[in-house]
């Protein structure tokens, strides 16, 4: 009996996956967060955190929130293709992981109305990140795959830092 059923399970799992004759597509892309962390125009900054003690990057239990242009180049006068919308969470004890929460909200004539969701570790003392795609919406529906981070570029005294995102995603 158990053989029979094993080949019957086989069977319907290949039928499913099959039957709507539809493929994912590969999408990979390469995008630029602009992101300022100070002044009057900063695009992500700290909401909340453990009372008595600093919020930073680095603090356990500091919130932020992120609303970053996203361009497709890495200079921050070159087209702006999207925004990089969500929250950060040090969720580390000793600081070293952050908990992001992303949606990439495309902008430009190609993805407008489309989204790719976010969500993972990021360890913060790598200089390449890796987490986690796990949804879309619009041209990225049911979207999976995986995004990496690096900061390229860092300006300490106003606090501006260029971050490169690689996406690679599959999708409907």
């Amino acid at each position: 009996m158990a053989p029979k059923l094993s080949l019957l399970l086989l069977l319907t799992m290949l039928l499913c996956s099959h039957s709507h004759g539809v493929h994912l597509k590969e999408t990979t892309m390469t995008l630029y967060f602009q992101d300022y962390s100070a002044g009057a125009n900063a695009t992500v900054l700290p909401v909340t955190g453990i009372p008595g003690r600093v919020w930073s990057f680095f603090g356990f239990g500091t919130i932020f929130c992120t609303d970053d242009p996203i361009t497709e180049g890495l200079d921050k006068n070159s087209a702006q293709i999207g925004r990089a919308q969500g929250i950060y969470v040090t969720s580390a004890l000793d600081g070293s992981n952050t908990h992001v929460l992303i949606s990439i909200v495309f902008t430009n004539e190609e993805f407008s109305g489309s989204t790719l969701e976010i969500q993972g570790t990021s360890r913060q003392h790598d200089a390449v990140r890796e987490v986690a795609v796990v949804a879309g919406t619009g041209k990225f529906r049911y979207a999976r795959g995986y995004a990496t981070f690096e900061t390229v570029y860092f300006d300490m005294e106003i606090s501006y830092a260029i971050i490169r995102c690689n996406v690679t995603v599959m999708h409907y």
